[in-house]
């Protein structure tokens, strides 16, 4: 397998399983929205996502990751936050996710961040287990809260 970074041209590729992986997770799967929503954060270079792809297939996508800036006030340095990664049915048990982590971690290096973060349900044993195989660790040292904001 091949990891590219995405670029506008791969938005009719990526947006099915963009919509399988918002679905994975309870979301109504607005292809529209969602394919806007993709379109938007590489036009204005607010996300960098991988592609894993087969060697000879450009037609076909195994998965994705999509990874976003931030930054430690802290370290003053970079932060990525790995945000979504997704395998499509038909290629897991293939170390995609592997490979797309793989990929990330070192765009993180060449870009200089301190770390890279990244959240999962608490069931999902299988990505909290790939995440530690590639060397996240559980964060003991911060508790995460998430305050939701209603538009009402």
């Amino acid at each position: 397998m091949r990891i590219i970074k995405a670029t506008l041209e791969h938005l009719d590729l990526l947006t099915p399983l963009f919509v399988k992986y918002r679905e994975f997770y309870g979301e109504l799967p607005y292809p529209d929205t969602s394919r806007t929503f993709l379109e938007k954060r590489l036009k204005r270079g607010e996300s960098v996502i991988y592609l894993a792809m087969p060697v000879d297939d450009d037609s076909k996508l195994l998965g994705f990751c999509q990874l976003y800036p931030s930054f430690s006030s802290l370290s003053l340095k970079r932060v990525w936050i790995l945000n979504d990664i997704y395998v499509a049915e038909d290629s897991r048990r293939m170390l995609v996710a592997d490979h797309l982590m793989r990929e990330a971690k070192k765009m993180a290096r060449e870009t200089n961040a301190v770390r890279m973060r990244v959240s999962t349900s608490s069931g999902n044993e299988v990505a909290r287990k790939t995440y530690e195989s590639i060397g996240f660790r559980k964060d003991t040292e911060f508790e995460n809260y998430v305050l939701p904001i209603s538009l009402e």
